[in-house]
């Protein structure tokens, strides 16, 4: 079943190390969320199916959005889409923001999973990426949502900086493990040419990321999670069984969603859309009808080429069966004559292609190989 991401551009802060399109100024955020609105009724079309497996608002800061801001959207996609109470409806949201208050809001509008930013345990870094909370707002803001019932939380960590080794990214595993909740992102960190960061990169005042930390950090992490519990199911992911995360595993399993929002991307199996990345133009084109997102058609040779940079990410992995049925035999023969070649970094399991644990730090370079 399809899916829903929502694309909330506002941050009290910017993080250092940041990409994603936001902005600090908020005062846009009530006539934003009429958009929001508005393109729901505009573009619900895009999904032939209407009934929703999830829903998920990511950003920026979602959490950010007051309760009849949340709950103006929740009645516009009711107004199109239905959706059971299996559904899971994610919040991202930072520490900071969480509160009994904000926490029973969030369960009233039908909010049942949190994605918590909490990035690191050490308060010199989380002050270095410009995070707007404290290492003790961190641990309390997991100890306050699972009090107010929440029982699904994932929790997001950062390896790799300058102020991490392998025995301090053990212990931030340790209390990340602690915590007890039930999924677990962690993303190595990226120097991104247009943020703070990579400005201060290019300048020399800050050192590169070091690729052999990162991968000794990256198969510590896989070794102490998956003693926890942890289910190590796509590259930067790990769940609790059960517990992962149904929207961000439908984009890896190349399941349909729409997204909504500026800068948010949108997939129905033969196309892609994403919209403008800038707030006004986004508010402005809503309004007059114009054209606010740019479409593209996608080749066989593009679909296939999908399908292999997310399924080797994730324990599904490629599937001949899959391949043929999808792309036809020409592209499954390609496919197996490269595989061949690759097959020191690969498990097969009947005709499914895996990377071994060992490898998931090659994938992206390694799907790029299989591509045609």
């Amino acid at each position: 079943m399809p899916g829903i991401y929502l694309h909330i551009p506002f941050c009290k802060q910017a993080c250092t190390y940041c990409d994603f399109h936001f902005s600090t100024n908020l005062q846009a955020k009530d006539v934003l969320v009429t958009s929001i609105t508005e393109e729901i009724s505009k573009r619900y079309s895009y999904l032939s199916k209407k009934n929703l497996e999830s829903i998920y608002f990511g950003g920026g800061t979602p959490s950010l959005l007051s309760k009849s801001e949340l709950q103006r959207i929740f009645n516009a996609l009711k107004k199109y889409f239905s959706y059971t109470n299996s559904a899971e409806i994610t919040l991202e949201a930072n520490p900071d923001d969480i509160t009994m208050q904000s926490l029973q809001d969030w369960k009233e509008v039908g909010i049942n999973r949190l994605s918590i930013g909490l990035q690191s345990f050490n308060n010199e870094e989380l002050k270095w990426m410009n995070r707007a909370h404290t290492a003790e707002e961190s641990l309390a803001s997991v100890k306050l949502a699972q009090a107010e019932g929440f029982n699904n939380i994932s929790i997001d960590l950062i390896y790799g900086s300058k102020f991490q080794t392998l025995d301090s990214w053990a212990q931030t595993l340790d209390t990340a493990i602690a915590l007890n909740t039930q999924h677990i992102s962690s993303y190595n960190l990226t120097i991104e040419q247009k943020t703070v960061l990579g400005l201060k990169h290019n300048k020399g005042t800050e050192p590169a990321i070091s690729d052999e930390l990162s991968e000794a950090q990256f198969l510590l992490m896989v070794k102490k999670l998956k003693e926890a519990g942890f289910l190590h199911y796509e590259i930067s992911n790990f769940g609790k069984p059960e517990f992962f995360a149904k929207h961000n595993s439908n984009y890896w399993l190349q399941e349909h969603y729409l997204g909504i929002g500026p800068s948010a991307h949108s997939f129905n199996g033969t196309s892609r859309q994403w919209n403008v990345k800038n707030n006004n133009h986004y508010i402005n084109a809503i309004k007059n009808g114009s054209d606010f997102f740019e479409k593209e058609e996608l080749s066989l040779h593009d679909r296939y080429n999908e399908y292999v940079l997310t399924r080797l990410r994730t324990i599904w992995g490629c599937d001949l069966d899959e391949i043929k049925e999808q792309f036809g035999d020409e592209i499954l023969r390609h496919f197996m004559k490269i595989v061949q070649s690759k097959m020191a970094f690969l498990d097969q399991e009947a005709n499914v292609y895996t990377l071994k644990e060992s490898a998931r730090f090659l994938a992206d370079g390694l799907a790029s190989d299989l591509f045609i």
